[in-house]
């Protein structure tokens, strides 16, 4: 690395513990690895990679450190009479940076919030599992490719360009699995739920929302004709109609204490559909 860069230490901790961030993608794996029911190559497969991002956050990490270390007494040249760091805090610098951390990194993601572990997709299905890793991957690669754009610095590009086509490998991993698991065929997801209990009369229709159903104005393309990805249906495109009665709800309960007014039960509305 060649010169320090607080601003841009900021930035990477988007790819420690933002949405699309290591830490993310790290606990994903591991608790769809230590949840997984079924072969065991997919468990330790995903525990493999569940842990080699443990290494990408160190590297992240690290490389955070390295930006902010040595700042603070650049710019003490540049601002002799005034403290460093608050100098640092208002160039651009994560002021957590310094009051929390003590110029290291974070889990956390480039506006300092913490990193929210509702953000990790562990299904117990493997094949929904797949396409939540393929997403991460996507969105993760995204980020580390905006990155490399915002640095000039051949060091953080180097590491950024190991990240990307680690990114590369993943993407084709989890769409290998899912390959694996028979491709379209697969679907719908879950496979194992009979379709036969479906309304099927809509299971592969595209429903046109327009208030004039005017389905010309609709928009159309593979998925509103032919045969459906997975092979058990044809796409059809259709207007919207309603289905069953317009919900009515009883009256307030006593003790929720709605108005006077309100103590009256809704009539009914008898049903719409053909």
């Amino acid at each position: 690395m060649e010169k320090p860069d607080p601003v841009f230490a900021k930035m990477l901790q988007q790819a420690i513990g933002g949405i699309e961030g290591e830490i993310r993608v790290c606990l994903q794996y591991l608790f769809q690895a230590w949840g997984n029911r079924g072969p065991v190559k997919y468990r330790d497969m995903l525990l493999e990679t569940g842990t080699e991002e443990i290494g990408h956050i160190e590297m992240l990490a690290t490389a955070v450190a390295l930006n902010l270390e040595g700042a603070p007494s650049r710019l003490q040249e540049e601002m002799a009479a005034q403290n460093p760091l608050v100098n640092a805090v208002l160039g651009g610098m994560d002021p957590r940076h310094y009051l929390s951390s003590g110029l290291a990194a974070m889990a956390a993601d480039a506006n300092g919030v913490p990193f929210n572990g509702s953000w990790v997709v562990a299904s117990g299905n493997l094949a929904a599992d797949m396409y939540a890793n393929v997403m991460a991957e996507s969105t993760g690669r995204l980020l580390a490719t905006r990155l490399y754009n915002m640095t000039d610095d051949p060091g953080m590009r180097d590491m950024l360009a190991f990240l990307i086509a680690r990114d590369t490998m993943h993407q084709n991993q989890w769409l290998a699995v899912l390959e694996e698991l028979g491709g379209p065929a697969a679907h719908p997801i879950p496979n194992s739920f009979p379709q036969e209990q479906e309304v099927n009369e809509v299971a592969y229709s595209f429903i046109s929302t327009h208030r004039d159903q005017n389905l010309e104005d609709a928009p159309q393309g593979r998925w509103t004709q032919g045969p459906s990805i997975d092979g058990k249906g044809q796409f059809e495109l259709r207007p919207h109609q309603a289905y069953g009665q317009e919900p009515r709800l009883g009256p307030p309960r006593p003790d929720a204490f709605a108005q006077t007014e309100q103590m009256q039960p809704q009539a009914a509305v008898p049903p719409t559909r053909e």
